[in-house]
């Protein structure tokens, strides 16, 4: 009795639900992506880092490790070139002030965008080493023995004279044809043509750039060059477009100098092999 009440009751109410299977959603794929991107950033700050650090520690060995090795080496006979420059300027300024020595250094040196072309080949040799007039000679003499310094144990004497006349030479006629030009597209107005041009800072940044250049040495150039191109910029003078024509020229023999040198040393390395 009691069992047919209970398939009774079943047949009424119908079969049991089946049981609902346990499904697990996956991950949303946002979380992952960004892990991955993650990944991808921290991979490229590390690989940014080894190649900072290995640009860094060659411009140190070239610019300062080997530099110092050739000084102890060969002794004052290394930085003989900047002892003789920086006399020089201290001489000539004392020269200068006198009322006898004033004439001969204004008759030998000075260079002006008025006077002839041939005059200033003449003079520019000498006037590297006249202090210009708005500036004081003693506190530029150290950054001058320290540029020549380190020009002379990296180029050479030879190479650290003809590039510091050209980067100066350069910038000179750069100025006589802004000032052809005239004010007008980044020229310079006519009274430029009066001003004295004189002293070694042309020279000084131009072999900055020019080391630079041709070490791949970014922190060198950013400390010894980047602040004269901003003062140039800042206040556009005949002095100011001086320095950016020199740089520029002397950056560009940087460059040219260091991709022969690559050249040459790579057929070298292809006639060993």
């Amino acid at each position: 009795m009691v069992r047919g009440e209970t398939e009774t009751r079943a047949r009424a109410v119908g079969p049991e639900p089946a049981p609902t299977p346990d499904v697990r959603r996956p991950a949303a794929p946002v979380a992952a992506t960004h892990g991955g991107a993650e990944r991808r950033v921290e991979r490229f700050a590390r690989l940014l880092g080894r190649s900072v650090g290995r640009g860094l520690r060659r411009e140190f060995r070239s610019i300062v490790l080997e530099p110092v090795r050739e000084l102890v080496r060969r002794g004052l006979s290394g930085v003989l070139l900047a002892v003789l420059v920086s006399a020089a300027v201290l001489l000539l300024h004392a020269v200068d002030q006198t009322r006898t020595g004033a004439t001969l250094v204004r008759l030998t040196s000075h260079v002006r965008g008025d006077i002839p072309l041939p005059l200033v080949l003449l003079r520019t040799p000498l006037s590297l080493f006249v202090p210009a007039r708005d500036l004081p000679a003693l506190p530029g003499i150290p950054v001058l023995f320290t540029c020549f310094a380190l020009a002379q144990l990296v180029l050479g004497r030879t190479r650290t004279l003809v590039v510091a006349y050209a980067a100066s030479f350069a910038g000179t006629i750069g100025a006589r044809v802004m000032l052809a030009a005239g004010p007008r597209w980044w020229g310079l107005p006519a009274e430029a043509a009066h001003v004295i041009d004189t002293g070694a800072s042309a020279a000084v940044v131009g072999l900055f750039a020019h080391i630079a250049a041709l070490k791949r040495a970014p922190v060198l150039f950013v400390c010894a060059v980047m602040p004269t191109v901003l003062r140039s910029f800042e206040k556009p003078n005949l002095a100011g477009r001086e320095h950016i024509v020199a740089i520029t020229f002397a950056v560009a023999l940087g460059l040219f100098a260091g991709r022969e040198r690559d050249g040459t040393t790579g057929r070298r390395e292809a006639l060993a092999a």
